[in-house]
């Protein structure tokens, strides 16, 4: 839709500051001078009114064509319009990461743009339009062409309706603070085409640099900290009110808090201002100004002056880019010196800052040489003032803390380990990568710790010093000029005659993993030979250290591109081998790094047992222990150790023994599973698992079950790693062996059943969709059964599941043995043994209550509570407030020799924690009025999970 208005159109529902023709001459003589300076300037009067939470703005930008092309039209970035829907790019995105906070609130704290006239110089209006897709994107037609060098005058009123910054940090508070960002209009970039995309709470506009003049009209109450260059004004808009002019030139979009008790701080350091707000455990003013002081200095020295006098960090810019770690937690365990924490913080920010507000690369589909370039800055920021430094900072020195093999590892290599927990995942992404295409894990972090450590490898491979002066030559050529990651590679190539190729080729643009083992070491004489494979046949190197009494005799770089190489070595001078030694190569797998070759019986690593999980040893093969309790009714509370060697990086073989004693059933129980995780890192198939599981718990008074079942599991997923789209196909056979239960003789008491099952997954936290297939065999039965789920989140936040299952019989010859096979209505009887009963053989009492959402999904306990032929059943609930839900239940129940049964039952979902706590209160069944029923409260049935790895899976979601 075009927009065409008039320059009056509803003026009268908003103040606009007023030009007079003395501030019309004054700016466009302004124009002229700063065209002298800049390629584009903007002019901006704005207008807070605190009430409503707007803006008023009226606007001249002054747009030079800087390109080849003759230009049509203008397009401008509006991201405050961003936030005007439920429906745009930005909700979306809100809704991709598991939060419906944007999606439920009321209008009042959304934002919005309303435009009210785009005009020429001349005053003639021009017509503009949002291009499909992007409501935060404005495409002004112009009415003569903008031939190259040539400029346009453009004259803007609108309102700017700000959002509440519970969203993104950025908007109004509650409490009446702003920080404003993304406000006003801004031309995007014309490189061979508009380069132009929608908000996505991702802080990554692309726009050119302007000179700025901002006439800001605010409530005298108020205090205005920014970067800009700043002036009290003598005039006001309206009583009460102060106007305060910004000026600056050369700026990325500006950042401007509204305070009405700042608590921001200027510290003067010989190169420039900082004015910052940064949090600082309560560190002494002198020497906050010292750490300042040393990160400004640190930073010119790395890169180069900075462009602008001064230099604005805050706590909100930390939160939305901290660095992850033990630094994070609550101020009152400190695991760190006094200082460090505010140090670490500062010099993130303020790196940040200096590369974000310096570099013109397009962060969204250019951006890894700016996160390398920040993550190594930080490497090289405490690698230089924090040598030393721990992961765990001094908890190292407490004796329990030592027994950890993390207490060993440096504060620097949280960046290899943190990305590489996602590449043990199969979740890691290219470092070119659009940034909006990225998981919320690697967004935050994966990437650009790879990135980071990328550069630092690159730089022991080619040489540090080496290294270094080209970032700093890189810096000083597109200081505030627009560059690219093919500039960033020329620069690093021009400085070094070592060959790199492999680096921006195998590790920047692919998933390459790297990946060495030493395959075997001979010895023939005087000389010891060692063999290196290349387990992924990628060029990237890797050093091979030749130790002699845990000292480096030697190193040796493995420039990769072979399968397999050989070194000889004097055998007098080495005693054994380590690959990545120093660990500065983000390798994939270091437990296969080392070799002695007088090992006995080729035991290169010793055998490590440990009290709690712990961090990979790769030097160790470790094995760990871990006291585990649960509880059901027949056991009663189980007490047991767990023996695995599952570490905080996920491993391709894992195997778990979990022996407990029951304190109830006063017997040995538990369970055993091992299972081998094959990752492909191309196409559809991304996972193949192979296990095998075995289990023995009570299953009624004095009855055990033992439950043993071999595994197959194929995942596929899309192209598109942020989607939660995923396919599963699962074969298993389970044998089931119980004891027999004298008051049910016809029972089987043992069975083998074969299983095949195919799902759909596409979870959301505002829609989704999942279905599933299942097929089971067995010798007395066969049996094909399908269920769909659907959730939908409306607009006007009415929430609505539904839930479909249709379930029939191709063979049932357990008829006459009773219902322990049939399809339940209510409460399965779980014969595989996989849904987590505490009590799963009771019929009345608590436990009896307790519901699991399968085959029917029925609340209220009716009759036939069983199908030994087929049974459909649909069940849906819709919101009534908040967590309060109206259910209801239909199905058709088919048993042999009886006609279908129609069921049917309503009533209240309170849905405390959604599929993990909620309640189902009965109101009306084919058994009547429930709610008016006696003992009312033994229909009440109820969900609870007290799995911790359930409900934490529950709250990663978000990152994975």
């Amino acid at each position: 839709m075009v927009y065409l208005l008039s320059p009056l159109a509803r003026l009268n529902l908003i103040v606009l500051p007023r030009f007079s023709f003395l501030s019309l001459w004054c700016f466009l003589l302004l124009l002229g001078v700063w065209s002298s300076y800049g390629q584009h300037s903007t002019v901006i009067s704005a207008s807070l009114n605190n009430e409503q939470k707007t803006l008023a703005i009226r606007q001249e930008l002054l747009y030079t064509n800087v390109s080849e092309d003759t230009l049509n039209a203008l397009y401008l970035l509006d991201w405050a319009n961003s936030f005007s829907s439920k429906k745009t790019p930005l909700a979306k995105r809100f809704s991709e990461n598991f939060d419906r906070s944007f999606h439920l609130t009321n209008d009042r704290n959304r934002g919005s743009t309303t435009i009210f006239s785009i005009t020429s110089r001349s005053g003639d209006q021009l017509p503009f339009e949002r291009p499909k897709g992007h409501p935060d994107v404005i495409a002004v037609q112009l009415d003569h062409p903008l031939a190259p060098g040539a400029s346009v005058n453009l004259q803007f009123q609108y309102q700017t309706k700000l959002p509440h910054l519970k969203f993104t940090r950025y908007g109004f508070s509650k409490g009446g603070e702003y920080n404003l960002r993304y406000w006003h209009l801004v031309p995007a970039v014309y490189n061979k085409g508009w380069k132009y995309y929608s908000n996505k709470n991702l802080d990554d506009q692309y726009t050119p640099l302007l000179d700025y003049q901002i006439d800001l009209s605010l409530p005298e109450t108020y205090e205005l900290i920014t970067d800009l260059d700043q002036e009290q004004m003598n005039t006001s808009y309206r009583v009460g009110d102060h106007i305060v002019r910004l000026k600056g030139k050369q700026r990325k979009t500006p950042l401007i808090y509204l305070r009405q008790l700042s608590d921001f701080e200027e510290v003067q350091t010989d190169q420039l201002t900082v004015i910052s707000n940064i949090e600082d455990d309560d560190i002494p003013g002198s020497s906050k100004a010292v750490i300042t002081d040393r990160v400004i200095r640190f930073l010119t020295q790395e890169l180069g002056e900075y462009p602008h006098q001064t230099l604005l960090l805050s706590e909100v810019d930390y939160r939305e880019n901290p660095v992850y770690g033990l630094n994070q937690l609550p101020a009152f365990i400190r695991p760190f010196p006094d200082g460090f924490n505010y140090d670490i913080k500062l010099a993130k920010t303020a790196i940040d800052k200096f590369v974000d507000q310096t570099l013109l690369l397009n962060p969204r589909y250019d951006r890894w040489p700016l996160d390398a370039l920040k993550i190594y800055l930080m490497l090289r920021y405490v690698e230089t003032h924090y040598p030393n430094m721990k992961i765990v900072g001094n908890l190292s020195k407490y004796w329990l803390v030592r027994q950890f093999y993390l207490s060993e590892i440096e504060f620097n290599d949280q960046y290899n380990l943190l990305y590489t927990h996602m590449a043990r995942l199969n979740l890691d992404q290219a470092l070119t990568t659009p940034y909006d295409s990225l998981i919320k894990y690697n967004k935050n972090i994966g990437n650009a710790y790879k990135a980071g450590s990328g550069l630092n490898y690159l730089g022991e491979f080619i040489g540090k010093e080496v290294l270094n002066e080209a970032i700093r030559s890189y810096y000083e050529s597109f200081r505030l000029q627009p560059s690219s990651s093919n500039d960033f590679r020329s620069v690093i190539a021009a400085s070094t005659s070592v060959d790199t190729d492999w680096f921006f080729e195998d590790y920047v643009k692919t998933r390459k993993k790297i990946d060495y083992k030493i395959k075997r070491s001979r010895m023939v004489g005087d000389s010891v030979f060692v063999t290196i494979k290349n387990k992924r046949k990628g060029k990237m190197p890797i050093p091979l250290y030749a130790m002699k009494e845990d000292t480096v005799v030697a190193k040796t770089w493995i420039t990769g591109g072979q399968k397999l190489d050989t070194f000889a070595f004097a055998k007098a001078d080495v005693d054994a081998f380590i690959l990545n030694k120093e660990r500065t190569v983000p390798e994939f797998n270091l437990r296969d790094n080392y070799e002695r070759p007088e090992a006995f019986l080729g035991i290169n690593k010793p055998l490590q047992f440990k009290l709690f999980q712990d961090i990979e040893n790769p030097a160790k093969n470790q094995v760990f222990f871990m006291p585990v309790a649960e509880y059901n009714l027949y056991d009663g509370l189980t007490l047991g150790l767990k023996m695995y060697n599952k570490t905080l990086l996920t491993k391709g073989f894992s195997y778990r023994i979990e022996p407990q004693y029951g304190l109830r059933s006063k017997s040995l129980i538990g369970n055993f599973s091992a299972s081998y995780t094959h990752n492909i890192e191309e196409g559809p198939l991304y996972a193949v698992r192979y296990g095998l599981s075995a289990n023995t718990f009570s299953y009624a008074p004095d009855l055990f079950y033992r439950r043993y079942s071999p595994y197959l599991t194929l995942g596929f997923r899309t192209q598109d790693f942020r989607s939660d789209k995923r396919q599963f196909l699962s074969i298993r056979n389970i044998s089931v062996d119980r004891d027999n239960d004298p008051e049910l003789i016809n029972e089987m008491p043992d069975y083998n059943v074969l299983n095949v099952r195919y799902t759909n997954r596409n979870p959301g936290v505002i829609q989704g969709f999942n279905w599933d297939v299942d097929f089971q065999y067995a010798n007395d039965f066969s049996k094909l059964s399908a269920t769909a789920k659907y959730r939908k989140v409306y607009l006007n936040n009415r929430q609505l599941d539904m839930r479909l299952f249709a379930g029939t019989f191709l063979k049932n010859q357990t008829r006459e043995n009773g219902d322990f096979f049939s399809f339940a209505l209510d409460r399965p009887t779980d014969y595989l043994f996989e849904y987590n009963y505490y009590g799963r053989s009771e019929d009345s009492g608590l436990f009896s209550q307790q519901l699991i959402i399968a085959e029917g999904g029925f609340k209220s306990q009716l009759q036939p509570a069983f199908a030994n032929q087929w049974l459909t059943s649909f069940n849906t609930s819709t919101t009534l407030w908040s967590f309060i839900y109206a259910y209801g239940d239909v199905g058709f129940v088919k048993n042999e020799g009886q006609d279908a049964a129609f069921v049917y039952d309503s009533g209240v979902r309170l849905s405390l924690l959604e599929d993990y706590f909620e309640i189902y209160l009965p109101v009306y069944s084919n058994l009547g009025w429930e709610i008016a029923q006696p003992e009312y409260d033994k229909k009440i049935r109820f969900i609870v999970t007290l799995s911790l790895d359930t409900l934490f899976n529950l709250f990663t979601r978000r990152w994975y």
